[in-house]
């Protein structure tokens, strides 16, 4: 059979999504869980009418970039390194916690001390696009909720590109100091490059031609692609150059313009996104690994709001708001599926490990979803009464 087009592929996700959607709304069902189960439906392992489920994630990766974009957009550099220093314990105590229980579930189910390992490192993170996407814009950028998330969300994704650097290092059969080093140094590079830049062209461009939306529109989209690309030159992750455009701009009184005249493509890029998580997974490992995904993905959903909301609640913070964080950070993240991808690469898991970390990982985003849309407002949540955005 011929491969379809892009035109086609795009054509199959939109349309059953559309008509998912639907039935999600009417039964009162999450909108991203019928994301990924249509992926399921048409992908590789279903009706097989997606066939190149990696293509069409490279397409929907975009959606990622053009999110963390929006949310530097909205963040002002001081309250960042401020909400930083504050969650940098946080982030680290955690991090071990979810690690040493990660390993723990690895070795009850029998698997080897390098899958532990991985196993460990991929239950460390929570996930960027569920916590953001499920967060209110008012919450996000306008409460102190939103800038704790992002906080620890990002020291999370720093500490991710570093384990990924390792792994690639590996799979390469050299790993290269020079690089893993360049870690240290690239996060503050970029800012220091992205301000000037923005200060000394790029705010002028936009004063001059302020009334020109459509140029507006452009720039900002070449702006943040090209923080993206660079970054990821220096060996840090597309989304975190992105996110750095974002943030060096919100100074700027019409980055609320060009947020919202972003949102619609965003949200065109992140259905691609979730479509993909289910069409890559192999459904004939399921017997195989469905008790210990079953397994990590029930502690990981109970374990990561609880630690949460104690170490929130050690710092001061209020017992409802840390309650909330918790739960909206109770799932695996999508640097853990980047994370195994490579780990498998290199040769340090076997299929069947990976397969259940992407099962596990599938699970507490559905169990996770269902959690925040049921209990908190949302902009995806199915009954008026907690829908915001």
């Amino acid at each position: 059979m011929q491969n379809p087009s892009i035109v086609h592929i795009v054509f199959l996700i939109f349309t059953g999504t559309a008509i998912l959607s639907t039935l999600a709304l009417f039964t009162r069902q999450s909108l991203l869980v019928a994301y990924i189960l249509l992926g399921a439906i048409l992908g590789p392992w279903g009706l097989k009418l997606v066939h190149d489920s990696a293509m069409v994630k490279q397409v929907g990766d975009i959606g990622i970039i053009f999110l963390l974009f929006l949310l530097g957009l909205h963040l002002q550099p001081q309250n960042l390194l401020h909400s930083l220093r504050k969650m940098s314990s946080i982030t680290v105590i955690s991090s071990i916690i979810f690690f040493v229980m990660g390993f723990a579930i690895g070795k009850l189910f029998h698997f080897n001390l390098n899958e532990c390992v991985i196993i460990g490192i991929a239950t460390m993170f929570s996930s960027t696009i569920i916590g953001l996407k499920l967060l209110p814009t008012t919450v996000l950028h306008h409460q102190h909720t939103g800038e704790l998330m992002i906080s620890i969300l990002l020291l999370q994704d720093l500490i991710a590109i570093g384990v990924m650097l390792v792994l690639q290092g590996i799979a390469d059969s050299e790993v290269s100091f020079k690089d893993i080093s360049l870690i240290a140094s690239a996060f503050p590079t970029l800012l220091i490059v992205a301000y000037f830049f923005q200060r000394f062209l790029l705010s002028r461009l936009l004063a001059k031609f302020d009334r020109i939306h459509e140029y507006i529109f452009i720039l900002s989209i070449g702006w943040c692609l090209c923080m993206a690309e660079l970054s990821h030159t220096m060996h840090l992750s597309e989304e975190i150059g992105a996110f750095i455009a974002g943030v060096t701009l919100a100074s700027n009184p019409i980055s609320l313009y060009v947020a919202e005249s972003l949102k619609p493509l965003r949200d065109f890029f992140l259905v691609i996104f979730f479509f993909t998580i289910g069409a890559a997974f192999n459904f004939d490992y399921v017997p195989e690994i469905i008790l210990p995904a079953a397994a990590l993905a029930l502690a990981i959903i109970i374990a990561k709001p609880l630690t949460f909301n104690w170490l929130l609640r050690k710092i001061g913070e209020t017992p409802a708001m840390s309650s909330e964080l918790g739960v909206r950070l109770g799932q695996i993240s999508e640097f853990s599926l980047l994370v195994i991808y490579l780990a498998l690469g290199a040769k340090l898991i076997s299929p069947a490990a990976s397969f259940m970390v992407q099962a596990a990982t599938i699970l507490t985003f559905i169990g996770s979803c269902y959690w925040v849309t049921m209990r908190y407002p949302t902009p995806l949540a199915s009954s008026e009464k907690l829908r915001r955005d």
